[in-house]
């Protein structure tokens, strides 16, 4: 298992329809999470970040991910979720929500 810690910017006025709309996370959307080995997601809000964790228990990350972005229902919600959102400039290519690195863990 490995874990992963994400950031972006939420731009501002979007929060109440971001809350609204995973407050009732699309049963599709959350079934490809499941199935591409994600679980402990949490998604954490604080003046205008959004903080993402959660932990992988497969085997292989980028093939799973490229199994959520060619999901038909995924790219639907993306294209809700993806105005809302501002991506730092310092991610990495490729990414939206830019990954941490994980300086410190405790069980």
């Amino acid at each position: 298992m490995k874990r992963y810690g994400q950031v972006i910017r939420l731009k501002p006025g979007a929060l109440d329809s971001y809350r609204t709309y995973h407050a009732e996370v699309w049963p599709e959307v959350a079934a490809r999470i499941a199935a591409s080995h994600i679980r402990n997601y949490s998604i954490y809000h604080k003046d205008g970040w959004l903080f993402a964790y959660f932990e992988y228990h497969g085997d292989d990350f980028d093939a799973d991910m490229e199994k959520m972005a060619a999901d038909p229902k995924t790219q639907e919600w993306w294209a809700i979720m993806n105005p809302l959102q501002e991506p730092l400039e310092t991610r990495e290519e490729g990414e939206w929500w830019a990954t941490m690195e994980e300086v410190f863990h405790q069980e």
